[in-house]
């Protein structure tokens, strides 16, 4: 029984950090918005929410970046089995 609570702290913390997992795109800036920022990253456009993100540097279109970020679900939605 030990064993068993052992194991399931250990798969929830594992749980909990993966969700503080970051990750990065790198690209040339296309917009700057008040709520987001806008990267080329190959043939794809990332749509970067920037909520409290500390900006260094000067922000603008053309710049070269690396944006940090992390995914968390804003709502999650079922639709059957």
């Amino acid at each position: 029984m030990r064993a068993f609570f052992l194991a399931t702290a250990l798969m929830v913390s594992g749980f909990a950090f993966a969700a503080d997992k970051t990750y990065q795109v790198t690209g040339p800036v296309l917009e700057v918005r008040d709520d987001a920022v806008v990267v080329q990253k190959g043939k794809d456009k990332w749509t970067i929410k920037k909520g409290s993100a500390k900006v260094e540097g000067d922000l603008k279109v053309g710049a070269k970046v690396t944006i940090e970020y992390t995914m968390t679900a804003e709502s999650i939605s079922v639709k059957g089995k």
